[in-house]
């Protein structure tokens, strides 16, 4: 008997016969989770959840992507897509009815999407339209941008209620971010995350699409990133959609990246994860941000899916990778009341199937390209640069760092015409100013050569065989290799306007190449060459550098390739450093 006894139960009885049952249920909740239930109750009394948002499988849609164009220069493919004629977009108007619509059922979370939200007119307004929604239960208004005109924009976003940024951001590398977009910005993008960690953002992410052989190697590079700035990078697996001819052998699992990451970071431990993430987050002691991946094709995340999207034609998609739509806009437009666009909105979610489809059956013909849903951005196909496995790694921080047809070749690769053939820039109306740029580049050589060209050779090679001395006269009778490698990169440079067919024939007023042999360790050995160039004209010596570092490494394997012919390596070619000209100064 004394083992049951419990003072507060007997209190409870007390004031319950005084006061009635309802108090007794009121001490009895005192529990923190008690507290809480009692607490969703009370809202959920105050603003019921609409029945509407509720799938077959009872997951209660609170999250709204909603895109405000189909047009982005950054990542429209490059044979162009059939956009909506004008017209058939949804207006402003029409766009912020249907979101109050979904804000008062039950949606508490809003992201603005593209194409490119920020080349949406009255984007501003719009923000500060979709804030006004706060007194119906909106808690965040969220947007996902390429950032190349954000930093103008983000200050006066923010002051009229934007609370959360995805910055897409694919590479570290400014001259990968121009083959991959077509276009220039690397800068403008780094610059917009920069002025976001200055603002009183809730959350500031990058998402980086990740496809082999393109940016995989610069993973370690981004999570670099989280350490001085309180910022989440997010890995995004390469997803197939129309018009990116998606290839599972370009796709990275996001496990693989984890593997790499924890080979740097052992003690790189999971973060926990708030309800309905998209994306498994893990921090690092002593970092300030997070990194995580978004594993839509090896491990998705259905069945805590509760997101909804609406595209800028105004049709509702319940499932990114589902290609069955329904109009919103057309039911708003014959004049349908607000419980009728409910009860059409809840047959496109009942519709909602447990999960979608597995990566090989996903289908890629008749669902809309990426830049005409709203969402996560995906590279067109022009973007896979060959089998780049470049191993370069940056030290960057975020300081440092259409018509109905539209067609993507106007979007700035600057050597082809609106029709994608190959054109001179004109650069007639230009000011001349003063350039310069520096390039650099390796040849791996073997100690034999090392040892020829350092004049230390030993007459016996390391495993103890005779040297063949007919080769290695022969290599001394062309002369000092590396004089002559120099006076050819020289020649190289002034050349280079012969050589690549493009570039404009410049009065170039220096040439500076130095070659130094390198002992690398006991089993490596190179000759890396460094060459700058300069001129008063009115485009960069980019080329001229890089074409005297090739025509140097080119003359060294010449030199050599009587003793080293099969194992000398030419790499890491890149320019270093450059000044002037329009797009400013750079160095890597």
């Amino acid at each position: 008997m004394f083992s049951s006894f419990c003072p507060q139960r007997a209190l409870a009885i007390q004031v319950a016969g005084r006061f009635g049952k309802r108090s007794l249920t009121n001490i009895a909740s005192s529990t923190a989770t008690d507290r809480a239930k009692a607490r969703i109750a009370q809202i959920d009394e105050v603003k019921p959840f609409s029945h509407h948002l509720v799938d077959t499988y009872n997951r209660r849609h609170n999250y709204l992507r909603i895109s405000l164009t189909e047009r982005c220069f950054y990542c429209m493919p490059s044979e162009g897509i059939e956009l909506s004629p004008d017209g058939k977009l949804l207006t402003n108007e029409e766009m912020l009815r249907l979101a109050k619509l979904f804000v008062r059922s039950g949606v508490t979370k809003i992201r603005l999407t593209g194409g490119e939200p920020t080349v949406r007119k009255g984007i501003v307004d719009i923000v500060a339209s979709l804030n006004d929604l706060r007194q119906y239960g909106l808690e965040s208004i969220g947007m996902t941008t390429n950032g190349l005109a954000m930093h103008r924009k983000l200050p006066e976003l923010v002051e009229k209620g934007l609370t959360h940024l995805n910055l897409s951001l694919d590479t570290l590398d400014p001259f990968k971010f121009e083959l991959i977009t077509r276009r220039r910005g690397h800068d403008a993008v780094l610059k917009a995350l920069d002025v976001a960690c200055s603002l009183p953002l809730q959350s500031v992410k990058i998402n980086v699409v990740v496809i082999k052989g393109l940016n995989d190697n610069e993973v370690l590079d981004f999570v670099e990133m989280s350490k001085h700035h309180p910022i989440s990078v997010r890995f995004i697996e390469f997803m197939p959609f129309t018009g990116n001819k998606w290839d599972k052998n370009k796709m990275v699992e996001s496990s693989e990246l984890l593997r790499r990451i924890q080979e740097l970071h052992p003690n790189a431990v999971r973060a926990p994860d708030e309800l309905n993430d998209t994306a498994r987050s893990w921090t690092i002691p002593g970092y300030q941000g997070s990194f995580g991946f978004i594993s839509s094709m090896s491990d998705h995340f259905c069945g805590t899916c509760n997101r909804l999207r609406l595209t800028a034609d105004g049709q509702i998609k319940v499932c990114l990778f589902d290609a069955n739509e329904i109009s919103l806009r057309d039911k708003l437009r014959s004049g349908a009341s607000d419980e009728q666009m409910l009860e059409l909105i809840g047959t496109a979610v009942s519709n909602k199937t447990e999960k979608h489809a597995g990566m090989e059956d996903i289908d890629v013909v008749t669902n809309r390209p990426m830049i005409l849903i709203g969402g996560l951005r995906q590279q067109p196909s022009q973007r896979h640069v060959g089998n780049h496995t470049s191993t370069i790694r940056l030290k960057m921080s975020p300081q440092q760092y259409h018509r109905p047809r539209a067609r993507a070749y106007s979007t700035k690769l600057t050597h082809l015409d609106d029709h994608g053939r190959p054109s001179m820039v004109d650069v007639g109306e230009k000011n001349p100013t003063k350039r310069t740029a520096t390039a650099s580049g390796r040849i791996y050589i073997p100690k034999i050569a090392y040892n020829l060209i350092t004049k230390t050779y030993d007459t016996e090679v390391q495993d103890g065989s005779q040297t063949d001395e007919k080769a290695l006269e022969k290599a001394r009778r062309k002369g000092d290799a590396l004089t002559v490698a120099q006076l050819a990169a020289i020649m190289g440079a002034k050349q280079t306007p012969n050589l690549i067919p493009l570039c404009h024939p410049l009065q170039l007023s220096k040439i500076d190449v130095k070659l130094t042999p390198e002992k690398l360790s006991e089993e490596q050995y190179a000759i890396k060459c460094i060459a700058t160039v300069a001129c008063e004209g009115k485009t960069g010596v980019e080329m001229e550098a890089l074409t005297a570092v090739g025509v140097g490494l080119l003359t060294v394997w010449d030199m050599l390739k009587a003793v080293a012919g099969k194992e000398m390596e030419i790499g890491e070619m890149m320019v270093i450093n450059k000044t002037g000209g329009k797009s400013g100064d750079f160095e890597r």
